[in-house]
């Protein structure tokens, strides 16, 4: 026991002190880069900052990003198509018409899951039918439906807006 702890000090002192060696060496820099140097790199003349001062003391003309002359003049705005407006503004009250049939029938369907009576003013329509469709999935359909039509009336209102027809033209 004795033996090998003196053989494994032995061994750790000569690993320190070989580690230590490289260490000396790398810490060492190499001769061959000393002897022929890198020239400096052009040193950058730095750029002239104008004060006020000094603006005023000129006697050139000093450009301003661009000319005033230069400007362009903004384009004239042509006025929007009076029956184009027109028939925007009847298919927005069309598609609105639909949305709010939709949500009549979306609160009808909710009060009758909750038991509660039909918002209609007789309660029996005559002209409808039984459905075999869960009142989920009725609604589902209807929202989605609803849905569809909103996007249609957005599209419909950003045709027109690029068109130039301003949104006090569709009320």
């Amino acid at each position: 026991m004795p033996r090998s702890l003196s053989f494994a000090l032995i061994l750790i002192s000569s690993a320190a002190s070989s580690a230590a060696a490289q260490s000396q060496d790398a810490s060492a820099p190499p001769r061959v880069a000393a002897q022929d140097p890198a020239p400096p790199a052009e040193a950058k003349k730095p750029k002239k900052v104008w004060t006020n001062e000094e603006i005023s003391r000129s006697t050139g003309a000093v450009s301003v990003v661009g000319d005033a002359k230069s400007k362009p003049q903004p384009a004239a705005a042509k006025p929007a198509n009076a029956q184009y407006a027109a028939s925007v503004r009847k298919q927005l009250e069309k598609l609105q018409g639909q949305i709010a049939d939709i949500d009549k029938l979306l609160v009808d369907l909710k009060n009758f899951s909750e038991g509660e009576p039909s918002t209609s003013a007789s309660g029996v329509k005559l002209n409808k039918n039984y459905s075999r469709e869960p009142i989920e999935v009725q609604m589902r359909a209807l929202q989605n439906r609803k849905k569809d039509l909103e996007s249609k009336v957005d599209a419909l209102l950003d045709e027109a807006r690029k068109k130039g027809v301003e949104s006090s033209q569709l009320r």
